[in-house]
């Protein structure tokens, strides 16, 4: 059920996505030739009045055809007049930025949802080894807030504490780091530093000191997610247009991922808690427009793009122009799939995708 759920996921963003680009070209008098979820070859296909509604075997997006996106279209005088490229640029801005917006609007929405459902996970100590240095000096609830001056979530904790090792390489079970790691520590209203020195666990291996993590959620009233809904958005979306600088951190470059592991960790997160899915297809949502606004061909903020242009310059830009720039933008866009999909296969024939 969860393929299935999270599959019906990605399928509606699309539908929305497309809807946009559909509904808004249909507004400014734009002829719209086909509405189709999924690429080619097609396998259902119907005509309703000019548009044609279809359905293809590869899933991998949507597309809305619109007369005269190829100003070398040889069309019908009829059509001509509403082709695309016979629109002056604003329509044509406004029809291409209104997928990415409902996107947008989409994302907002339910990360609102899924603060009033469920709320911000907090990170707190759950459990506590008793025979690991952190036995005695840890509870559960307690919030650790940063390692030797470091703040950061628990995955950052956790790269924190690997930075103290032990001095026989490679480490063996129980040994001892040879620096002790400075945790400071919040317990309800105080807080306090306690020096640890992390031991290797052959089990995980990985350096601890002794404690797991729990994610309680606090939901929250309706005025109050609205305002965590914004800054979540707002947080989510500088991280995701910095995106194309990761390529240049050899850190950062494993982080970049596809629709395969993002339906992959929709799917694992339906199985264990359907509430925080909200959130991720939120977060997904939010990903698809920023991505699609990336000013180069073929995504939408090419198309914009190249639109601002002959608005400056008072004159339409030459289709061969844009179609070198295409070539760019196309090679730029397969970089980041291939990256991001050899990150998606190595963490699924690997370590797996971690959704806590």
């Amino acid at each position: 059920m969860s393929y299935f759920l999270a599959f019906l996921g990605f399928v509606i963003l699309l539908i929305l996505h497309e809807a946009g680009h559909f509904t808004v070209a249909k507004a400014v008098g734009m002829r719209v030739e086909r509405f189709s979820l999924f690429f080619p070859p097609l396998l259902v296909r119907r005509q309703v009045g000019e548009t044609e509604y279809a359905i293809g075997a590869l899933p991998l997006g949507g597309y809305v055809k619109i007369s005269g996106m190829n100003p070398s279209e040889d069309l019908p005088d009829e059509v001509r007049t509403r082709a695309y490229y016979a629109q002056p640029p604003w329509k044509r801005v406004l029809v291409i930025a209104a997928g990415p917006g409902v996107n947008f609007v989409l994302a907002l929405v339910l990360l609102f949802v899924f603060n009033v459902a469920h709320g911000p996970v907090d990170p707190e100590v759950g459990a506590v080894a008793k025979n690991l240095p952190a036995a005695h000096v840890l509870r559960p609830g307690d919030k650790v807030v940063a390692v030797d001056g470091h703040s950061g979530d628990a995955n950052k904790v956790h790269d924190l504490l690997q930075e103290h090792r032990c001095a026989r390489q490679p480490p063996t079970t129980g040994c001892s780091a040879t620096s002790a790691a400075t945790l400071l520590v919040k317990r309800g209203h105080s807080r306090f530093t306690v020096r640890l020195t992390p031991v290797y666990d052959a089990k995980v291996r990985a350096m601890r000191v002794g404690f797991t993590y729990a994610f309680p959620s606090h939901p929250e009233a309706p005025g109050q997610a609205v305002g965590t809904a914004a800054n979540q958005f707002w947080y989510f979306t500088r991280k995701t247009i910095a995106l194309p600088l990761r390529v240049f951190n050899a850190h950062q470059r494993k982080q970049i991922g596809t629709a395969v592991g993002a339906y992959e960790v929709t799917r694992r997160t339906i199985q264990s808690d359907a509430t925080e899915a909200i959130g991720i297809i939120a977060l997904i949502s939010l990903s698809l427009a920023i991505i699609n606004l990336y000013p180069f061909l073929p995504l939408d903020g090419g198309h914009i793009f190249w639109a601002i242009v002959e608005k400056i310059r008072r004159r339409p830009v030459p289709f061969s122009v844009m179609e070198r720039a295409s070539i760019l933008g196309f090679a730029l866009v397969l970089v980041f799939f291939f990256i991001g999909l050899s990150n998606d296969i190595g963490r699924l024939t690997g370590k797996g995708f971690q959704t806590r």
